[in-house]
């Protein structure tokens, strides 16, 4: 049997049976999982009721600006990708690498942060966010043909593109996953042991 040993400074203990060890690698293994998918679903929630939110309240309607300008409400039906990005290419152009590539891509993406070894538990909520924003939008494009759009911030003279809660997901996650791209003597992965069961 393979198992990655518990993260370290945890306090946690490997138990000493192989019985035992099975269920606490099983146990783990199943945790995550749910943890992923909690995290997925709470993304996707928020994401699409703040759209139905924007759809009933916002839409036909002008824009409503706060704190000076900092922040504005704004309804937006976008055909792109993030920020807006493709809006301009053809129907079966933007089919194949709006709808396609990025399903293919998330359902790749979803079995790769419930299964990798080589993620640590903070790089696990940052994919987690990732791939939850991205199923949320991609889950629009599929079934509206657009995403819904309705946030916007500016400062100093400067504007962002109008976005949702998918990316600020995206961009939550990349912000967590952003300080281990950059280590230069990342942490070692964790090492797998070997358990064989004796007679």
């Amino acid at each position: 049997m393979r198992c990655l040993h518990p993260p370290a400074g945890t306090g946690e203990q490997v138990p000493g049976k192989a019985k035992n060890f099975y269920l606490y690698c099983m146990k783990n293994k199943w945790n995550r999982i749910v943890i992923v998918l909690v995290i997925m679903a709470a993304n996707i929630g928020l994401d699409q009721w703040t759209k139905v939110w924007a759809r009933q309240t916002l839409q036909y309607r002008p824009s409503r600006s706060y704190w000076d300008d900092f922040f504005r409400l704004v309804y937006v039906e976008n055909k792109g990708a993030f920020l807006s990005l493709g809006s301009d290419l053809s129907e079966d152009v933007r089919m194949a690498i709006l709808h396609f590539f990025p399903a293919v891509l998330l359902a790749v993406l979803t079995v790769y942060v419930m299964l990798s070894k080589a993620l640590n538990k903070w790089q696990i909520v940052g994919m987690s966010f990732i791939v939850g924003g991205g199923i949320s939008n991609v889950f629009d494009r599929i079934l509206y043909a657009q995403v819904t759009d309705f946030m916007n911030m500016g400062l100093f003279g400067l504007r962002t593109g109008i976005f949702n809660f998918a990316d600020v997901s995206i961009m939550v996650g990349l912000a967590i996953m952003l300080p281990f791209a950059l280590q230069k003597d990342p942490t070692p992965l964790p090492v797998d042991v070997e358990v064989e069961e004796k007679d």
